[in-house]
This record gives C-alpha cells, sequence and structure tokens, in this order.
C-alpha cells in the first residue's frame, strides 16, 4: 500500500510539473498578447483547490490529473462578456494565435534543453562498447563479430559507449536490410565493417533491448561474489557464511555474469545448494538451504548477503566533462535527437513497422517515474526531459483537439487569408477527439496487460 501511495505520488508531481510548464507557455504568451486568460487549471474536471487573482484570473487544481487548461476570453462567450473586444483570443492576428498555441509544446521542448543542460554539466559516464559474447540471430548473421571487440559506428553512427549504440540500433527498430558494425580490437589502429542482417527487427510485441536481440552481450568484468555482509538469521548466517567469503562455484558450476548465479538461486528455494568458497585463501564447501521471502514488496529466494560491488577497468570506463556552452549544445542535440527519434517512431507505428504494443498510458508512467525516482534524482530527471520531449512533440502532431491541430487551422488561414470553414473545424475537432479517445484507451489497455 505504502509502495501505491509512493507511485501515485511520485507520478502526480511528475505530470504536474509537465502540464503546468506546458499551460504556462500558453499562459504567459497569450498575456504577452494582451489575451484576457480567465482560468489556469491543472487536470480537468471539478475543481478541488481554487484561488481567484486581484486581476481575475482563477487558478484551479482539479480532480482529474491528466492534463490541464488555459481558458481565455473569446473561447466562450458566456465566460467573455466582461472583456473588452481587444482583450479576445479571436480578435488577434494569426500569427499572435499560432504564438500563443504554440508556446505550450514549446516550452516543453525548452525544459527538456535545461534538464539536459543541467545534467550535462555534471558530466556523463558510459561503458565501452566491448563485445563480451556474440551468438547470431539468424543462420544468416554474419559471424565476423566476436568476443574482444569495440564498436566503434553503427551505420556510420560513431558510438562510444553502450548508450550510442543502443541509440543507433533503435533508430532501426521496424526496418529490414542490413545493419553495418564499425569494429576493431582495442589493441589494434585496423578497423572493418561488419554487416548484420534484420528482418522487421524489433516489430513483433514490445521493443525490447536491441544490442540483446542482434545476439551481443556486452563485455562485463569477470564475476566476483565477494560477500561483504551476512543478514542475521538468515540462510547465509545458518550456513556459516563470513563477510570476505568468495563464492566461486555452486553446485560445481561457475557463472560468467552475475544474472545467470541469481536466477540459479531462484530457482532452488527450499533446496540444498552446495557453495565453494575461498576463505582467507582456501578453500571450503558450505551447504545452503535458500528461502523465499519478501523483498521491496516482492516475493524473491534470498540467501541473506549483501556482495561487493564490482568495480570496472578504466579502460572499460568512458568519462565527458562539458563546459557550459558544451553542456548547452549537448541539451539541445539531444532535445532534437529525442524528438526526431519519437517522430520517427510514430512514423513507423502508424505504417505497421511497430507494434502498437509500444503504446504506453499513465499506469506504465507512473511505474516508470516511481522506478526512476528510486534510482535516484538524475534518473527522475532524465525521465522528466523525455517525457517533455514528448508530451511537446506529441502536442504539436497535427490532430485537431492538440495545439498541432489548432496550429493547422492557423497556418491554413495564414495562407489564405480566411478562417478555416466553421464546420470543417468542427468535424475535424470531433474526430480528433475520437482519434486522441481512442489512441488513449489502447494506451491504458497496454498498461493493464503488463501488470
Amino acid at each position: 500500500m505504502v509502495e501505491l501511495i509512493q507511485t501515485i505520488l511520485i507520478a502526480l508531481l511528475t505530470l504536474g510539473i509537465l502540464v503546468s510548464i506546458h499551460e504556462f507557455g500558453h499562459f504567459w504568451v497569450a498575456r504577452r498578447c494582451g489575451v484576457k486568460v480567465l482560468k489556469f487549471s491543472i487536470g480537468f474536471g471539478p475543481d478541488l483547490l481554487r484561488y481567484t487573482a486581484k486581476d481575475g484570473v482563477v487558478y484551479s487544481l482539479s480532480a482529474l490529473p491528466l492534463g490541464g487548461y488555459v481558458r481565455m476570453a473569446g473561447e466562450h462567450d458566456d465566460e467573455s462578456r466582461d472583456s473588452e473586444p481587444h482583450e479576445m483570443f479571436d480578435a488577434k492576428t494569426v500569427w499572435q494565435r499560432i504564438a500563443i498555441v504554440g508556446a505550450g509544446p514549446a516550452i516543453n521542448l525548452l525544459l527538456a534543453v535545461i534538464v539536459f543542460f543541467g545534467l550535462s554539466l555534471r558530466g556523463e559516464v558510459g561503458l565501452a562498447p566491448v563485445i563480451g559474447s556474440y551468438e547470431p540471430a539468424t543462420p544468416a548473421a554474419s559471424r565476423d563479430l566476436s568476443a574482444g571487440q569495440e564498436i566503434y559506428a553503427v551505420d556510420g553512427e560513431e558510438t562510444s559507449t553502450w548508450r550510442d549504440v543502443s541509440l543507433a540500433l533503435l533508430d532501426r527498430v521496424g526496418e529490414s536490410g542490413l545493419v553495418t558494425f564499425t569494429v576493431g580490437y582495442p589493441e589494434s589502429t585496423l578497423t572493418y565493417d561488419v554487416s548484420v542482417p534484420i528482418e522487421g527487427f524489433l516489430s513483433e510485441g514490445e521493443v525490447s533491448d536491441p544490442i540483446e536481440e542482434l545476439g551481443i552481450k556486452p563485455w562485463l568484468p569477470p564475476l566476483k561474489l565477494e560477500v561483504s555482509s551476512v543478514q542475521a538469521e538468515s540462510p547465509a548466517e545458518i550456513a556459516g557464511l563470513l563477510a570476505g567469503d568468495v563464492i566461486e562455484t555452486t553446485d560445481s558450476e561457475s557463472f560468467e555474469r552475475f544474472s545467470q548465479w541469481s536466477d540459479y538461486i531462484q530457482a532452488h528455494a527450499d533446496q540444498e545448494v552446495m557453495l565453494g568458497l575461498v576463505r582467507n585463501g582456501e578453500a571450503l564447501n558450505l551447504i545452503i538451504i535458500p528461502k523465499e521471502s519478501e523483498l521491496n514488496n516482492e516475493r524473491r529466494v534470498l540467501l541473506g548477503v549483501s556482495l561487493m560491488q564490482q568495480s570496472w577497468p578504466e579502460e572499460m570506463v568512458r568519462r565527458y566533462h562539458y563546459s557550459i556552452p558544451e553542456a548547452l549544445v549537448n541539451g539541445v542535440d539531444r532535445t532534437v535527437e529525442t524528438s526526431i527519434f519519437i517522430v520517427k517512431s510514430i512514423a513507423k507505428m502508424i505504417t505497421g513497422d511497430i507494434s502498437t504494443k509500444n503504446l504506453s498510458g499513465p499506469i506504465t508512467i507512473a511505474k516508470v517515474a516511481s522506478d526512476s525516482a528510486a534510482n535516484g534524482i538524475v534518473s527522475w530527471l532524465s525521465l522528466l526531459a523525455l517525457l517533455s520531449v514528448s508530451l511537446g512533440v506529441l502536442n504539436l502532431l497535427p490532430i485537431p483537439v492538440l495545439d498541432g491541430g489548432h496550429l493547422l487551422f492557423y497556418f491554413i488561414e495564414a495562407v489564405k487569408g480566411s478562417p478555416v470553414n466553421e464546420r470543417v473545424q468542427q468535424y475535424g475537432m470531433q474526430a480528433g477527439m475520437a482519434l486522441v479517445l481512442l489512441v488513449t484507451l489502447l494506451a491504458i489497455y497496454n498498461d493493464i496487460l503488463r501488470l
């Protein structure tokens, strides 16, 4: 229950910031253009909190926190009777109306630039894209990729970290053809291109890890399971494990990755497991019986030990430090790259190259926001920037009801010199409302399936 409340509160905070910023963009530009603002609301439906300022603007927090709005004079005749003609939204020039409507998405993109800029100032750390192992995903795939190679570029795009590799591969989601890797061995100056075939890459179901999908596993330092502490009255204490013990084998098996070892333990609840240890330079065996217990509101099979965090060789770590101008450029670049990726993904979803199962609604957003907050402020800020870009780009789609739909009508008006026919606008609004409602329901349906 506590975790649920925490998830809801973090989601409300995250969405509240994004919606407030978006609506403030409309609000601020409308005031600059001389439009009388009647109401600034975060959420829809009945007001939970309401404050009327001296200038007559009503600020409210409403019951349904899934959006917000700025109500201006000229939009609802019954509420605009006390306003002067020059204060009406409809009385403004078409370019002023374009500025007012476009300000919402624009300030969301600006927020993303600012957040990415701030994160860049603290520097970035990534891992060198060195291949740990490679198992071709298809019989036709090239076998020229191998362990120990570093990926220097994907389709000509430089890749300094695994994040760069992942982003480059995500750009090919839904496509068929060849992905070209430029690879080489770190100790050599020679590089060469390796082409890996893809067919409808990650087009079915939800998009997963694109690197793993191709059969590539990143290099990891040799697994060292060194015990740092033992929980009282746990299976580990009962078995006799001590801090400083190094687990070398489990039922005579060695594991390359922590996930493999963890999965093995998970599969042996209430069963005897033999641990091969090294203690003070001497080898010994202990029998332990893993027990199912609750951890972070999840049922897990645990030993009751904490393990020492493994360190990475410095040559496998990429560290980046930016000056203020460089951080600003990086903030703009990341916002532009994210915007382009979102637009491409929407286009691929429309053409069927990407499954609609990738649509996410408020439930998934709430869960991701909570998880990112649990991982620290940097993780949460990164998500906030990503969601801000998404909100800005999605609102610019030329769909009536969204800001982009209004902008479409206004740009047509600017070209032809007269407003779009009122009936056409009404039909457009009805169709746009139906489309947005359909997509929203589909996103919520996907959310429910993920629970």
